[in-house]
């Protein structure tokens, strides 16, 4: 069936809708530090929004799924993250966003779990694969799509590069959707809208493609992508 959707899941803060950049999201799911679920996903932050709203600017056709993990601040807990991931690995949803990670290793071993299951479904995460010089969890971790930061890369594409330890990575720019009147600068920006910008790539170049479920999978359908163009 090639016609299915692609579906994101926006690990972040929640969605608010309607918004002037995204008219409305498949459905979603609230985490809280405790792991409990609630069906309440509003954003308060603004964060997953703008995540959401980047992604949806790229691939409009995707479905999105809002899995909010920020309260009151965009710092959460490793194993709501995990039940975060599983919650959409559980749904065959087909692309997780992680616009977030840790910087700390010895969480590696918690996150991992989560991260194999999930390749084992067939979701493929994007995430910060480093951040301001430092490896992030899970981007860095084997199977994940991991995202670099270019500030002068234009907003529009992503570039797929190999690396030095072996499989490849993107790179993408770090600014999120433009809001009329607002400076680049005073907007949102930075790492997390760089993996956005990725994910909405990613999800645009995966339509019509359901074989591809895997990180390299999905890097390939981009390079294939490219190559038309």
């Amino acid at each position: 069936m090639t016609d299915a959707p692609v579906t994101v899941a926006i690990v972040d803060s929640g969605v608010s809708v309607p918004h002037p950049h995204l008219p409305g999201v498949a459905g979603g799911v609230a985490i809280d530090l405790a792991g409990k679920e609630q069906e309440d996903y509003a954003d308060v932050l603004g964060h997953g929004t703008a995540v959401a709203s980047a992604i949806h600017e790229k691939a409009p056709e995707a479905e999105i799924y809002a899995v909010k993990v920020f309260e009151n601040a965009l710092a959460t807990s490793v194993p709501t993250l995990v039940r975060a991931i599983d919650w959409a690995s559980e749904r065959g949803i087909r692309l997780v966003n992680l616009s977030l990670g840790t910087p700390n290793d010895f969480r590696a071993d918690e996150l991992a779990p989560a991260v194999e299951r999930a390749i084992e479904r067939g979701t493929v995460i994007v995430s910060a694969l480093e951040h301001e010089g430092q490896a992030m969890y899970p981007g860095c971790l084997e199977g994940v799509v991991g995202v670099m930061l270019f500030w002068n890369h234009p907003r529009e594409t992503v570039t797929s590069v190999a690396l030095e330890t072996g499989g490849s990575a993107l790179v993408a720019s770090g600014y999120p959707r433009p809001i009329p009147g607002v400076p680049p600068d005073r907007n949102l920006n930075g790492i997390s809208f760089a993996v956005a910008n990725a994910t909405g790539v990613l999800a645009a170049a995966l339509i019509g493609s359901p074989e591809r479920r895997s990180a390299e999978d999905a890097i390939d359908a981009l390079r294939g992508q490219e190559a038309r163009t």
